[in-house]
């Protein structure tokens, strides 16, 4: 059962993020990698919500292992973070490589961290 569970958060996540990704970045004109960015703040924030959820006791074990292993999972991708990042450098972009880096550490550092606030502001 809980094998069914990541599976089907990740039949979610995987064409969620395919298509966020291309949504944000088809509205800018740069090389600068918004879309990737965007969907890994959005799975910080939705990992943020459920881990306060969990510490709450208002989250099951298959809601963790569906949202957080599953959707999260499959929403979230280091590896396109960390290609990305390469191709701007190695493409003479080290300045928005470096921008990639900074934002995406501290964009998804806050958004798990008001994930959690909001969530012990719900079931605290």
């Amino acid at each position: 059962m809980n094998w069914l569970c990541v599976v089907a958060g990740a039949m979610i996540g995987a064409p969620l993020r395919f298509l966020t990704d291309r949504a944000v970045q088809a509205r800018h004109d740069t090389v600068f990698p918004w879309g990737t960015l965007a969907v890994n703040v959005a799975g910080s924030l939705v990992l943020g919500v459920l881990t306060g959820a969990t510490v709450a006791g208002a989250a099951t074990s298959h809601t963790q292992l569906f949202l957080g292993t599953g959707l999260c999972g499959a929403l979230t991708t280091y590896s396109t973070f960390s290609y990305e990042t390469l191709r701007l450098s190695e493409d003479g972009a080290r300045f928005y490589a470096a921008v990639n880096v900074v934002s995406s550490v501290v964009a998804a550092l806050g958004a798990v961290f008001a994930g959690v606030a909001l969530a012990e502001a719900v079931w605290a």
